[in-house]
């Protein structure tokens, strides 16, 4: 099963794609959209909606997983950030990719075993899980690789409970 994980952003997008075979996890690419600040909001959503299209086609994940918004400060901020998470689900829905949303403390206790966890200590359980050299940079990248890998241990509960018609 390849997972594509997705740390939302308008400025940076997050993201890795891995592969769960069995109970093993293995990165397969991961990095980030990064759109200019200077760059007009719709070209901005276009960017990124096209940068994901090329990547969903490009990499052909069997599910994804995204961070849901958590904001309690910038409202502004919630906004273009929720626009960015919509194109990009949009890009998925359009391709048939079955989509889970997970909120910051569900991927801190997937990854780390504590939905209090500290960032450093969720990328270091990144670099760990995935046998990679050092943490993946800008921190957005390492944050979409904790939401694949939290999809990885969760997707099957999670299948059951939408199946059921919980969400």
């Amino acid at each position: 099963m390849r997972i594509l994980g997705i740390d939302p952003g308008i400025a940076i997008v997050g993201f890795g794609f891995i592969d769960k075979i069995g109970s093993r996890l293995t990165p397969v690419q991961y990095g980030s959209i990064q759109t200019e600040s200077t760059t007009a909001p719709e070209i901005r959503l276009l960017q990124v909606y096209e940068a994901t299209e090329k990547l969903l086609d490009q990499y052909k994940p069997d599910a994804m997983g995204i961070e849901k918004l958590f904001f309690n400060r910038n409202v502004t901020t919630a906004f273009t950030v929720g626009q960015a998470r919509g194109v990009i689900i949009l890009a998925a829905a359009k391709r048939g990719i079955p989509i889970a949303e997970y909120t910051p403390m569900q991927v801190k206790q997937a990854v780390v075993g504590y939905g209090g966890a500290e960032k450093k200590q969720v990328q270091e359980m990144v670099r760990l899980l995935l046998k990679l050299k050092t943490v993946p940079k800008p921190d957005d990248v390492a944050d979409a690789l904790a939401v694949a890998i939290c999809h990885a241990h969760s997707s099957g509960l999670y299948q059951q409970l939408n199946g059921a018609g919980l969400r």
